[in-house]
């Protein structure tokens, strides 16, 4: 079965290239930015500034190559692709919740981005803290890492040619 996607806007940052780049949300580095849908789907946008935040998912447009295990940033011991929150899936999907400021038009400016600039967007959701958050949640082996995500930062095992 074939599945394809069509992106419904551009997500805009300051983040030009890979290196340095924020791995999460949640980094010192995350920064404000937008997310440009396209006008065709514009009226989609009603009611969505009454959200504090939305998940965003797109398409990792710079993977080009599928690794089953990866060493993430914030370790150095290899995992499977699927504990781990690299770009180098079967299907190259990311989601970042990002804090919504306000709608304008087309156009919504949010802050806590961590996305490379013009990355295509796939959709968007509000994030409902009730169906969003989990009351148990276990973090496997990111554990023994947690306190470095504020400080981490992308490089580039995951480029194309790496």
């Amino acid at each position: 079965m074939d599945i394809t996607y069509h992106p419904i806007g551009i997500i805009h940052s300051p983040f030009k290239d890979l290196e340095s780049m924020p791995i999460q949300p949640t980094s010192e580095s995350s920064a404000p930015g937008t997310v440009e849908i396209k006008p065709e789907y514009a009226p989609g946008l009603k009611d969505l500034e009454g959200f504090s935040h939305v998940i965003l998912i797109y398409h990792f447009h710079r993977v080009s190559r599928l690794s089953l295990t990866v060493t993430p940033f914030l370790d150095s011991e290899p995992h499977g692709i699927f504990a781990t929150r690299a770009p180098l899936r079967p299907n190259p999907i990311g989601i970042s919740t990002v804090r919504l400021i306000k709608v304008a038009g087309n156009t919504l400016y949010v802050e806590a981005l961590d996305v490379l600039d013009g990355t295509p967007l796939l959709d968007l959701k509000p994030y409902i803290p009730e169906f969003d958050q989990s009351t148990e949640p276990r973090i496997g082996w990111l554990k023994n890492v947690k306190s470095k995500i504020p400080t981490a930062r992308s490089d580039k095992r995951f480029e194309s040619s790496g």
